[in-house]
């Protein structure tokens, strides 16, 4: 990059000229680092936070004008600050260290000085800890920036250096490095220099806040690779090995490609090193595997994928609701994602088979589903952090349907209290990625939930869970019978529907899916007990005679009539729902609320 630097110095109005110059010498550099370098030769800033994918490689050209891979560090030393006279590295475990013994000497000079005036024996053991860290090299930039040498300062693990914290919890040391930072980012000396700082942190909101928010600083997000990135790398590597992989692979290129969204270039490398190295043959199946495994392991095991060999035809019931889902299956099959919603919010009285009806759906739809885990920490920032790092996953797996389940305890609410802020950051963090139009008909949210009205209206409004859907119980003999033959398929039990018990189908109480498998596990129970595998009429008789469900009528009202009041659909409401008048439905839940708390 050196030509464009001198450029820049020799014309600090850029020109034409220069910026057909910037973009020659720019135009094999990533999109982030094209922005960096952008942003760079505005002047203005000389402190970037580099976040996101930084863990792994990057591409950029070697001598020959070929494409080629490097971490981060080799890129930004070798490539965006090549015309810098001096690169200083610095994080706490390695403390202050060089890449040229030319600068190591240069410094070890300056610190001999250093030692000198403030009486420190610095030369001898260099500090490592953050504040006399940066006051050797606060010290050190002034006495070469004065004598007009241009340099580059990379922290790397940054989140240890300036760690996120509430302002009244930072400590000593915390308070200190943000100064130096700080000071460093708008001293004129610095400003008018030919100096840079880069910060480099996976997660954004693993850093101070102040620093991240300073107008002074600039953020720049390192993304997964996309399809065509993926794909260029996959054809590079296996440039000299391409009989190897042939011969030992059932994919080609492309699908490979195609199918490792999510997966960094390392992880892409693991897996056809595997291939053309171990001669492991590649497969499908061991490629979605292999890219499962990775991911959740990515993810720290916040991410679930679900799989299932389930589809709707295995839902009793909740006919509308499998309608409503098998026409936005066939949308998204057909790549009609503009017509899709943001998402969704699954609502109604537990055993209703909300969490096991989206299931189906992922064996429906042909796209992964993941499960959001809980991501939630004990540690000051980490949850945010964890949060952060899931949607840069997410955001590089689409098309992609991310299940919630409890999302009224899971997602946090602007108004919650008494955890330092955590509920109301993870709420933001939450409501700004569903809502970006971009992921439209890509990332596809099920908040699943007994509790809608818990949740906060921002995140069940349109343009976030846009349609809500509402289970209910069976109401007719019809749905009865069809969740009967549902529920005794799943448990293994051969009866005709006329041998099954009046009391199921036609008695007063309703039974929810979950109530009629364990009548029917506990008829499979009573029969092994007597010496027999086969349950009879009697014996199935006699446990629904005996069975007592857990008594919580008024909170299954409760979440019925929430659900119905959530409900965006008059068809998916049932009969004795769809005329009442919503006054009285609110007016009936304000008194459940009363007795229920």
């Amino acid at each position: 990059m050196e030509p464009i630097v001198r450029a820049a110095e020799a014309d600090p109005a850029p020109t034409a000229d220069f910026q057909a110059t910037y973009t020659r010498y720019t135009a094999h550099y990533p999109v982030w680092a094209q922005e960096f370098a952008r942003r760079y030769f505005t002047k203005t800033l000389n402190q970037f936070i580099v976040h996101g994918n930084v863990r792994d490689l990057v591409q950029t050209v070697d001598d020959s004008g070929e494409p080629t891979y490097v971490p981060l560090r080799t890129f930004l030393t070798e490539d965006l600050f090549a015309a810098r006279d001096l690169i200083v590295f610095y994080d706490r475990s390695a403390g202050i260290h060089f890449g040229e013994a030319d600068t190591q000497s240069d410094f070890n000079r300056a610190l001999s000085g250093y030692d000198t005036v403030f009486g420190t024996d610095f030369t001898r053991r260099r500090p490592k800890d953050p504040v006399r860290a940066l006051s050797v090299l606060d010290n050190y930039f002034r006495l070469r920036l004065a004598e007009g040498r241009r340099i580059a300062c990379i922290v790397d693990f940054a989140e240890t250096v300036v760690p996120m914290a509430e302002a009244s919890m930072y400590s000593s040391e915390d308070r200190n490095a943000l100064v130096f930072l700080q000071r460093w980012a708008h001293d004129p000396l610095f400003l008018k220099s030919d100096f840079t700082v880069c910060l480099v942190a996976e997660n954004l909101s693993d850093l101070n806040q102040q620093l991240v928010q300073s107008p002074w600083t600039a953020e720049i997000h390192v993304p997964m690779p996309g399809l065509k990135a993926r794909r260029e790398f996959a054809e590079r590597y296996t440039k000299n090995a391409h009989e190897a992989f042939t011969e030992h692979s059932d994919i080609g290129l492309d699908a490979v490609a195609s199918n490792t969204a999510g997966l960094g270039l390392i992880q892409l490398r693991t897996i056809l090193a595997d291939t053309t190295e171990n001669r492991t043959r590649l497969t499908y199946e061991q490629l979605s595997t292999l890219k499962k495994g990775m991911i959740e392991e990515a993810a720290f095991g916040m991410l679930e994928f679900v799989e299932t060999d389930w589809n709707l035809d295995m839902v009793a019931g909740h006919k509308e609701a499998k309608r409503h889902l098998r026409q936005a299956a066939r949308a998204l099959q057909k790549g009609h994602t503009d017509v899709l919603p943001m998402g969704y919010l699954i609502s109604g009285p537990v055993g209703t088979g909300k969490t096991f009806l989206i299931t189906c759906f992922a064996g429906e739809i042909g796209i992964p589903m993941v499960k959001l885990k809980n991501f939630r920490s004990q540690w000051q920032g980490q949850t945010e952090g964890n949060l952060e790092k899931i949607l840069h996953l997410l955001e590089a797996m689409p098309p992609v349907a991310v299940m919630i389940d409890e999302a009224d305890a899971a997602l946090g609410n602007r108004d919650a209290q008494g955890d330092s802020g955590v509920s109301k950051r993870v709420f933001g963090q939450i409501a700004s990625f569903m809502s970006n139009p971009r992921h439209r008909g890509n990332i596809l949210f099920f908040l699943v939930t007994a509790r809608p009205d818990l949740m906060p209206v921002d995140l069940k409004r349109q343009g976030r869970a846009e349609e809500h859907i509402a289970l209910f119980y069976p109401s007719s003999r019809e749905g009865k019978e069809e969740l009967l033959r549902v529920m005794m398929r799943r448990t293994g039990l051969e009866l005709e529907v006329d041998e099954i018990p009046e009391a199921l189908l036609d008695g007063e109480r309703t039974y929810s899916g979950a109530d009629m498998e364990a009548l029917m596990t506990r008829a499979k129970f009573r029969a092994v007990a007597t010496g027999d595998d086969s349950v009879t009429r009697e014996i199935l008789e006699s446990v629904v005679e005996d069975f007592i469900p857990p008594t919580y009528p008024l909170e299954v009202e409760l979440q019925t009539l929430v659900a119905v009041l959530e409900c965006t659909s008059r068809e998916l409401l049932p009969e004795q729902y769809r005329s009442m008048s919503r006054e009285d439905i609110v007016r009936n839940v304000q008194a459940l609320k009363q007795l229920v708390l």
